[in-house]
């Protein structure tokens, strides 16, 4: 079986105005015909950089990629424009680019059929079967404000897969899904793929990815760094690169307490590495992140009544009833649609209630116009969104800055918070970058220090870790354990990462009817 991808010693390097960034650093990696890759890697290691390559997107500064013995770094505009119509069926993890609103889920999925000149009754048929297998027939008249998060990025993968391209790249395709949404569109491209022959790698997070996979492949700092066949089920092999170099796993890493040095040693034909510095503090987060006060009523922080919230004929939330106590870490989980999302946002006053009260800090929200509603919520509540909401011509540590300037804070206090919540999420050497040049993940751990940096007492966040390397979203998960357990801020997360789920106190489950709750919160 000949290579269909032959990508040799590739470096793509970013000019920015703090200086050059390179995203791939000699990488070299060959993908057969038909072999499915799955290509896993921390934030800002270069996997989505390298989709982009592949697409024709960009190109790379030095070294050779071709695709069905195409030359991409040589090849004409005409060349690429034919390459992506013709050969690529590509899931970008911003999948609302994909989606215009005007049309249906239906309409979604045969646009490529459309493009390509497929009749109507052709591509209607391949799009109810597509929409069937991912559970989404009922609703193939809905249009993507109808759809939660997760269906439409179903939606989005089967547009990318309709018009079975002879190779898809798919970025993160998993990101916003519950694990059994996840497991779907996993079987849905291996599937789909393999029927059709066609050369697949998939770039994510989420070690479930694997699980279609012929191949596992890992990246870091722009090289591959390790990769194991699925097919022999062996340990994995790590690279080890000229000079002698190799990268252990960050997940592991974090796990043995090693950050900055460490000890190697061999023991009887074994390498042995250990922590060299002292083992990391038990409370390491800064006093800059706890909040002032925390002015709960009856040691509760947020509570919600009978609360309903319906859209249209769809009922989201169905008399729901949770308290939310401070110096806790809640963990709110359920498949897509359930109504996570929609429950962060009326707890932050951003949505009113169809019926029922939603209180916060003793306050009723539903009482206060919205102008009241946003002074509270600049006063006493963070919100981290599933999309960043990044100013992208600014740096990471201005964004962060700025938003503590929304909020009243002088300009020196402003100064020392956003540093230190940014040393908090691990992006202390990325503070003076600009938001456009970072990866994903690093954007999302802007997001969420930018909401540390408030000292808020109640902080909810939306699928913070679904764009994070395990690693990160360990530490993040750590984090909001510490922050809510010893400087007494509340944290309500919506989630689908276990890493969290393991660090959360209590866990609030929404079926989907979204009326089903842990005894432990029913009032």
């Amino acid at each position: 079986m000949s290579d269909a991808l032959e990508i040799r010693d590739v470096f793509r390097v970013h000019q920015t105005p703090e200086g050059d960034a390179a995203a791939l650093q000699g990488l070299s990696l060959s993908i057969r015909e038909g072999e499915v890759v799955a290509l896993l890697g921390p934030s800002g290691s270069g996997k989505t950089t390298l989709l982009r390559i592949l697409a024709g997107l960009d190109r790379p500064s030095a070294g050779t990629v071709r695709v069905f013995g195409l030359e991409l770094a040589k090849a004409t505009a005409r060349q690429l424009a034919n390459h992506r119509a013709e050969t690529l069926g590509y899931a970008d993890q911003h999948y609302t680019r994909a989606l215009a609103s005007e049309l249906t889920a239906r309409e979604l999925v045969g646009v490529q059929l459309g493009l390509r000149g497929v009749s109507r009754r052709e591509r209607n048929a391949r799009a109810d079967e597509l929409l069937d297998r991912i559970g989404l027939a009922g609703k193939r008249d809905a249009r993507p404000v109808e759809l939660s998060g997760g269906e439409q990025q179903r939606v989005a993968v089967c547009a990318a897969l309709a018009h079975r391209p002879r190779l898809f790249l798919a970025d993160e395709p998993t990101g916003e899904l519950d694990a059994h949404n996840a497991t779907l569109v996993y079987t849905l491209i291996g599937e789909l793929t393999r029927e059709h022959g066609c050369t697949t790698l998939v770039v994510s997070h989420d070690p479930e990815s694997a699980s279609i996979a012929d191949r596992i492949v890992r990246i870091r700092d722009g090289r591959v760094a390790g990769e194991v066949a699925r097919a022999g089920e062996d340990e994995e092999a790590i690279v080890v690169g000229r000079g002698g170099w190799l990268r252990l796993p960050e997940e592991l890493l974090f796990r043995a307490g090693i950050r900055t040095r460490a000890t190697a040693r061999l023991e009887d034909e074994r390498i042995v590495v250990e922590r060299a510095e002292p083992a990391p503090a038990a409370s390491a987060t800064p006093d800059a992140l706890a909040p002032a006060t925390v002015p709960a009523t009856n040691g509760l922080v947020a509570l919600t009544r009978d609360l309903t919230k319906r859209y249209g004929d769809n009922t989201v939330l169905d008399e729901l009833d949770a308290a939310f106590a401070a110096r806790r870490l809640y963990a709110v989980t359920g498949p897509s649609g359930s109504g996570k999302t929609t429950l962060l946002q009326l707890l932050a006053g951003l949505e009113l209630p169809t019926s029922g009260d939603v209180h916060v800090l003793g306050t009723s929200l539903t009482g206060l116009d919205r102008a009241a509603r946003a002074r509270f919520r600049r006063d006493r509540i963070a919100l981290v969104g599933q999309e960043p909401g990044l100013i992208r011509f600014l740096t990471a540590h201005e964004n962060v800055e700025l938003g503590l300037a929304i909020r009243g804070t002088p300009a020196a206090a402003a100064r020392e918070r956003a540093r230190e919540a940014l040393d908090a999420v691990g992006l202390s050497e990325r503070a003076d970058q600009r938001v456009g040049r970072l990866s994903t993940g690093e954007r999302g751990r802007v997001a969420i220090a930018r909401a540390l940096a408030a000292r808020p007492a109640l902080l909810l966040a939306d699928e913070p870790t679904s764009r994070l390397d395990q690693a990160n979203a360990l530490a993040v998960g750590a984090l909001f354990g510490r922050l809510a357990r010893e400087w007494g801020t509340t944290i309500v997360c919506a989630t689908h990462d276990h890493v969290v789920i393991e660090q959360a106190d209590e866990e609030l489950p929404l079926a989907a009817a979204a009326s089903g709750i842990t005894d432990s919160l029913v009032l």
